[in-house]
């Protein structure tokens, strides 16, 4: 049995939670810390665990029974609790984005590799069923190279979002949307069509003045065989329609899932390709289900690890990838200029200190509340 403790119990512990419990046959949570300890007790009496509570994470490390720890807090928190826990022999499940600055993704992932200890960031869009199976088309080639792709991160999130105390700040939060929001997207981005070379973007906030953060964004990314792709992170789009379109040579593919394909005429004007459709349908159809989607999934996927049965699908590597787009995106609205990647350890934007006096400043943060009674929230990922 793999011994799980829970450091924050915010809105998104309880998606941890809900999927070790669906997972209890091979794990239990013995712990739940949070520096409010009476939502670390709400929780567990939520869930009717049978948990240790605790305020002082450090209170934890020393503990022999503990195999691996979900880190839920505030993103400028990550690196210092997911360091000192695999320093002392924990594996780690991170919360998104894996943490405030590449120099804190370094050190996360050098305290993993002394240790020998898994860092897994949380990247749940990619354990769905429609991304896996997109995954597997695209790996076909069938479309043939990829030339353009459309990355659409549309969320919508009201004013008072941020009036919560660590939001909408660059010293806690780290950014806004396309920090916190677009990452799940991001991440499934490079991960199927990889690091591009060049980023130019724009940066703006649109509606909400109580936050110093974006909340709206728009990149373009450029790779060496002069192939584009377009990101646009958002919180003011109604509806959070989320798409990842890939144009190929021969063929269009995408999350929602569609297929079209087209074929040229003498004149070189389109004629539909039924017979590459057709094919590329059955390679999409021919992709097995994953047991677990979400939260869950990669929570099963972790565990998995642990056992020794495989790696992980999203390591720190990978999460720091993703912060490094999204860094080199901030780099690139902040300064007005083009951006190569990737980001060298003497990057004015390699460190937290860096991105804090370089960053554009949109509002200041004007009301602050310490915790909503609501604990409903929304994570994406249905591709319906």
């Amino acid at each position: 049995m793999i011994n799980v403790a829970i450091i924050g119990s915010g809105a998104i512990a309880a998606t941890h939670i809900k999927g070790y419990l669906d997972l209890n046959q091979d794990c239990e949570i013995v712990a739940i810390c949070d520096i409010y300890s009476e939502k670390a007790k709400s929780r567990a009496e939520e869930f009717n665990l049978n948990a240790d509570i605790y305020n002082d994470y450090t209170s934890l490390l020393s503990r022999n029974d503990i195999d691996l720890v979900s880190v839920c807090t505030p993103p400028y928190t990550h690196a210092e609790i997911a360091v000192n826990f695999l320093d002392h022999g924990k594996h780690v499940l991170v919360e998104k984005p894996m943490a405030a600055s590449l120099e804190e993704c370094d050190a996360m992932n050098d305290a993993a590799e002394r240790n020998n200890k898994i860092l897994s960031v949380i990247a749940q869009n990619r354990f769905t069923n429609p991304m896996m199976k997109l995954k597997g088309v695209l790996d076909t080639k069938l479309m043939g190279p990829i030339v353009h792709t459309q990355v659409d991160s549309f969320w919508w999130r009201g004013h008072s979002y941020y009036d919560l105390w660590w939001r909408g700040t660059w010293e806690k939060e780290g950014g806004g949307c396309t920090l916190n929001h677009a990452v799940h997207h991001i991440d499934i981005f490079k991960w199927m069509n990889g690091m591009p070379s060049e980023v130019t973007a724009i940066t703006t906030n649109t509606s909400h003045d109580n936050a110093e953060v974006e909340d709206l964004s728009i990149a373009i990314c450029k790779y060496n065989d002069g192939t584009l792709a377009q990101i646009t992170s958002s919180v003011v789009h109604h509806g959070e329609e989320q798409q990842l379109i890939f144009q190929g040579k021969h063929a269009r593919v995408s999350v929602p899932w569609k297929v079209k394909a087209s074929k040229s005429l003498e004149n070189g004007f389109p004629e539909h390709d039924a017979k590459r459709e057709q094919e590329i349908q059955q390679a999409y159809n021919a992709q097995e289900s994953i047991p677990y989607e979400g939260h869950t999934g990669q929570i099963f996927d972790v565990l998995q690890a642990i056992k020794g049965v495989k790696d992980v699908l999203v390591d720190g590597i990978q999460g720091r990838q993703t912060l490094e787009l999204i860094t080199a995106i901030y780099k690139s609205s902040s300064l007005e200029e083009k951006v190569t990647l990737p980001l060298e350890k003497d990057d004015p934007f390699y460190s937290r200190e860096g991105m804090l006096k370089n960053v554009t400043h949109f509002y200041e943060k004007t009301n602050v509340v310490e915790n909503f009674d609501t604990n409903t929230i929304t994570t994406g990922g249905k591709y319906e």
